[in-house]
Parts: structure tokens; sequence; C-alpha cells
């Protein structure tokens, strides 16, 4: 059957004997009124009146029991239904007046033997209760050449009943069961006549049959004609051995008399699915809502199909929409992430039809603007329909559109008059949603205002992730190198320990995707704010006027420094103090702006218009790094960032990642 349906089809009714223990019987239950007594079984009886007696007799292998005055008691081949009527006539012999009860206790276990073509053939101990049927799933049933429609259950060399599994596996019918005695033998023939059913089948497998079995009669075995089966056509594959070429395929309806035809070994009867295609639907997909397939009519269009801008709500919105209420605390992320996720913006400028060219049997796409056809009925959009086409409808998240069409929400705190979050509009800039919202405060100190975006805090992410790499294999390279090295000192192999431990601290980095506005240090006003169009997710922070200047870094004292007007680099140093392990030649100044002035990039130390003459503004911060260890390699791993200062302003870390990395 493998090789001619290229499939493991499996046997019908096989899979039941891989449980057998679901067909035990159960020994602690009553025995039932048919069943036989014989040596073994236990009575329990008990009698009162003129006499008194309760006693446990086994029946012996003589097949009888033993009472006091009474004598023996015969009970072979009596029934238990029986058992209390012989008990009561064979002591009613010798008293009189008297009740008694008896039941069976331990039941005997027998001996049958199963031969033939048995999954496991031999001797078996069985439950004196057991039956035909729980024998053979006891044993494992037949085997795959056994036969499961002509089990004979022999006594004494005669035939004392046949059993159809079939019959129970698909109805349930156990009239060919048997319960079964001491010496009895299960014979399991070799298997007979076999066909195979696959296709739109409820239970594709390998069936046997039983004499002129009908198409009919072997797919009521596994649950009948299924209503996807197509009515109209089958496939039978038969062999003639008679002829040259023994196999040979024919079709034909499963009308009635395509039911009655008769199967023969051998076949295979192959049902074929009706098709998936629905005559008359259009399919909607995509955000709205509800994604079904609709009825088509003649004439139908888009605007049919979507009749108005309600069907384009996805449940989904007023299911966020009533979780809102389960929050206990609400705050600006609360307003942005309604406006954010709430709902699926519909991409109103393109939607697009899926049909199928039956004359090429290729899928043509047919774009529309969705605005134009539901809102405007434009007949240029307003697409006629077909049967079998998918509109499919996007939403501003499944393509990328224009910023002009994007949802730009801009979060603007500190300084200014109405602190919050706000739509701007296509092109709107800096200074002018500051103007819209009332300007800033008279504490608002515009050189300080940080201007955050996030393309530029994931592009510094990337570009610190690729730095600390390029470090991390320096580093490794100068680690091998050093435990190359028998002779290493131990205090080299401490540094490059202590060297480890400030790259693994740079890994924690995080830029904030500040970007430096280059403000002028004086007469700064909001017109002079850049022109910079806003994007969606920007965030502006207009700080109050700090009044102090930090030095941190190889400096004495790191505490703030009260900011007078005109202190310069100079001034600050003197106030910090410059210890002796600093590097003043790469001392740089972290501008309230966000940008970096660098020694090297002013001038000489300590010369007239040099960095020292450089004038601060408040929230500055001087930075004085310590001298490099000029005995390892941990110089060219320091040079290999170029300059901190180019660090610390081109991936967007702050104060806060220099003290990091001291």
């Amino acid at each position: 059957m493998q090789q001619a349906t290229g499939r493991m089809l499996p046997v019908y009714g096989q899979e039941l004997f891989s449980v057998p223990a679901g067909y035990v019987p159960v020994t602690q239950a009553p025995a039932p009124n048919d069943y036989i007594l014989g040596p073994g079984d236990e009575i329990r009886l008990h009698v009162w009146g003129s006499i008194d007696a309760q006693k446990s007799l086994v029946i012996d292998r003589t097949g009888q029991i033993h009472l006091p005055k009474v004598g023996a008691i015969n009970l072979t081949g009596v029934r238990a239904g029986d058992l209390e009527a012989v008990l009561r006539s064979k002591i009613g012999r010798v008293f009189r007046n008297f009740e008694l009860n008896a039941t069976l206790g331990r039941l005997r276990s027998i001996q049958i033997y199963v031969v033939g073509h048995a999954l496991q053939p031999g001797t078996y101990t069985v439950s004196s209760l057991s039956t035909l049927i729980n024998a053979l799933f006891e044993v494992g049933g037949p085997s795959s050449t056994g036969s499961m429609r002509n089990i004979q259950l022999k006594r004494d060399g005669r035939v004392v009943g046949t059993l159809d599994l079939y019959d129970f596996i698909a109805r349930g019918d156990r009239s060919g069961d048997a319960a079964l005695l001491p010496g009895d033998v299960i014979v399991i023939p070799p298997v007979g006549p076999r066909v195979a059913v696959l296709g739109a089948f409820e239970r594709p497998a390998i069936y046997e049959l039983k004499g002129a079995d009908s198409v009919n009669e072997v797919l009521a075995l596994g649950g009948g004609l299924s209503v996807l089966a197509k009515s109209g056509k089958a496939l039978l594959e038969r062999i003639d051995p008679a002829t040259a070429t023994a196999r040979r395929v024919e079709d034909f309806a499963l009308d009635a008399a395509g039911l009655k035809r008769t199967l023969r070994d051998g076949d295979i009867l192959t049902l074929f699915e009706i098709s998936p295609q629905f005559s008359n639907a259009v399919t909607l997909r995509g955000n709205v809502a509800e994604p079904l397939r609709y009825p088509y009519s003649p004439g139908m269009r888009v605007r049919d199909l979507i009749p108005n801008r309600e069907a384009l709500i996805t449940p989904d919105y007023y299911q966020r929409k009533n979780r809102l209420m389960l929050s206990e605390k609400t705050g600006a992320a609360d307003v942005e992430f309604g406006v954010r996720k709430l709902l699926d913006e519909v991409n109103w400028e393109y939607a697009v039809i899926e049909r199928l060219d039956r004359d090429t049997l290729t899928t043509k796409l047919i774009p529309f603007n969705l605005g134009r056809a539901v809102n405007e009925g434009d007949a240029q959009h307003n697409l006629e329909l077909e049967p079998g086409d998918i509109v499919t409808i996007l939403s501003k998240n499944d393509l990328r559109v224009p910023q002009d069409r994007q949802t730009r929400l801009v979060r603007v705190e500190g300084e200014v008059a109405a602190p919050g979050i706000y739509q701007v509009q296509v092109g709107e800039t800096l200074p002018q949603l500051l103007g819209r919202l009332g300007g800033v405060t008279g504490n608002a100190y515009l050189y300080g205002t940080e201007f955050t975006r996030e393309s530029v805090r994931r592009q510094q992410q990337q570009n610190l992730d690729t730095v600390i790499r390029k470090l991390e294999a320096q580093l490794q390279a100068e680690i091998g190198k050093q435990l190359s090295d028998a002779n290493a000192a131990a205090e080299a192999k401490d540094q490059l320990l202590a060297q480890q431990q400030q790259l693994d601290r740079m890994k924690a980095f995080k830029s904030s995707g500040r970007v430096s506005l280059e403000l002028p240090p004086k007469q700064l006003a909001l017109e002079t704010l850049p022109a910079l169009p806003l994007e969606d997710g920007d965030t502006i922070h207009i700080p109050s006027r700090p009044g102090f200047v930090t030095a941190v870094g190889e400096v004495y004292n790191e505490n703030a420094i009260i900011y007078r007007n005109g202190r310069t680099v100079g001034d600050v140093l003197e106030a910090a103090g410059v210890s002796d392990n600093a590097e003043l030649r790469y001392a740089f100044v972290l501008r309230a702006d966000g940008s970096v002035k660098a020694a090297r990039d002013v001038g000489g130390l300590f010369t007239i218009g040099g960095f020292e003459s450089l004038e601060l503004m408040p929230g500055d911060t001087v930075v004085v790094p310590a001298k490099l260890d000029r005995r390892t390699n941990w110089t060219k791993f320091v040079t290999g960032l170029k300059d901190w200062t180019q660090v610390l302003y081109q991936l967007g870390l702050g104060v806060a990642a220099w003290k990091v990395l001291e």
C-alpha cells in the first residue's frame, strides 16, 4: 500500500491495542449472574437462624466446598446467580429455620492460549471475568498479518464462538463476545482481503473486507462519506493479475450505484475533496472591524463592502480603550499611548484588491485610494468587485507613509508656558511650536535646551555598540598576549583586569539621542533657536538657569562651583585644583547645549587666547582625564577611541558616562 499510495496508512482499529489497560476487566465489581463457578473461587457464606455461621470457603480442585455436618457440596458449573439457591437446598437437607447470604470473594485466575497471527502469541493467565475482547486487548491483538474479522474461540477442540472486531470497534456491538473458561484457545487466522481508503475521508486507513463488501459498507466503518468529499468523482486503483499490466485506474461517481460497487483485495479508493473556492464571496481583511468573507452581488463595489468609516475601526481599539479604566494612575505617557497605540490608523491613500486572472492563472494587484473610494465615492477608486476578490486594508504601521501623513507627537517639558504632549503640524519647527505654546517662562535657560530625537538615539547606540566591540577585541588580544608571557608582571595583569571592568561598565551605557543645537552663548532668544523641523517622538526640555559649573576627573574638588559672569576654564581649574595625574592636553568642556570644546581644538593650555581663557556658561562641565600608562598597550587601547571628547559628543553620552569611566 505504501508503494502504491506514497503514504504509510494505519491499519483500521490497530491503534486501539496500544492502550490495553483501558479494556482490562474490573475485578472488584460484582460477578455477573452468568459467571460460572470453578476451582479457586472464594465463597463468603453467612448463615443465621437455627444455626449461626460465617465462613470463607474456596472451591477445591474437584469443584467442591465442605461444610460441617452438611458435607461436600459440588459447585462446578454453577452460575453465580444460582449460588444461594444451591447452597440453601444442600444445607436445608440437614437444618431447618435458617437464612443465608452467599457472595463471591476473590475470584480465580484462568489460563488461556493465544495462537495464530497474534502480536504476542503464547499462554496467558487472565482474570476469570475476562471475555474474548478483554483477552485480545490484553495480549496486544492481531499482528499486522492477522485478521480482525474472523477471530475464533475454541474450547475442547470445537469452535464455540467467532468474533468480528469491526462490529465492536465501529458499532460497539459485543454480541460476538464470550466469557472465557480455563483452557480456551483464541485463534487469530491470517488477514483477509484488504483495501485502502484515502483522501477526503475522516479515517484514511487500510480496511479488511469480509466477503463482498461494498464501497458504502467500507466507508461506514470510518464514519461514512464526508460532506467535504466530492460526490461526483472518486478514483479506484485495482489490481488485475490476469492482464499484462496488472494495475489499472478508473473513476466513478459516488452516487447510489457507485456506493453499491463491490471492492476487491488490493483496491485503493481515493476520495476527492470539494473545492475550497466560494462561488459568491468577496474577502475583506486587514485593518477593518470585521475581517470576513462577504456575499458577492452583481455590480458590487468597494463602497458596498466598506459602507462607512466605522467599518475601518478594529475591535482592538475598543478593547484597549475599555482597559484604560483599569489603570490606577494616569500620566503623560498614557496620553501618548492613547494616541499612538489605541487606534491603528488607516492608510487612506493605499488599499489593494487581489484578483485571480483566470486566463493566465496569475494574481493581479489592483491598488486604489481608500479615502476617495469610501469617503467620496470616486468612481475611479470605488472599483467594481468580482467573486473571489480579496480586499486588503492597511494601516500606517504596515507601510511607511510620508511624514506629512504621519501622526507626530512631541513632548515639551520644563520652563515653557504650557508643558505637555503636542501633535505638531507638517514642517512645524522648534521655534514655531514653542511660540504656539505661549513661549518660555522667565526662568528658561535656552542655552541648556535638551533636544532629543529617537532616530538619533538609535544611530548613536548603534555607533556606541560598534566602538565597544572594537575595544573589546583589542583588549582580548592584549589579554591573550599577557597570558602567553610567563614573565608578565602581576601588575600588568591587574591593569588588564581593571581595563576589562571599565569596558564592562561601558557596555551599560545608553545613548540619550540628544542633538546638540550649537547655540550662541550670549543674547539667545526664542527666535534664534534653529528652525529644525520636528519629528514624531522628539522631546524638548528647557531647564531653568543653573547657578554653577562643575569640574570632574583629575581634580581635587569635584563639587559644583558657583557660576559668575566671565568665569573661564582657567578659573574653574584653579578653584578645583588639578592633580599631578591630570592629562591637561586632553581636557575638554561639555557645554550645557550638548556640544564639546576640547583643549586641542581651542589652543595651547594657559596661553593668551587659549583653552584656559574659554568663557564658561552656566551648566558647563570641565573634564580633566588622567594620564595614560605608557608602559602598557592600554595606551593603544584608549587611543583606539581617537578622543574621549569625540566619543561623548558623537555617541550621545554625558557627564554621568565620564564619571562611570573614571
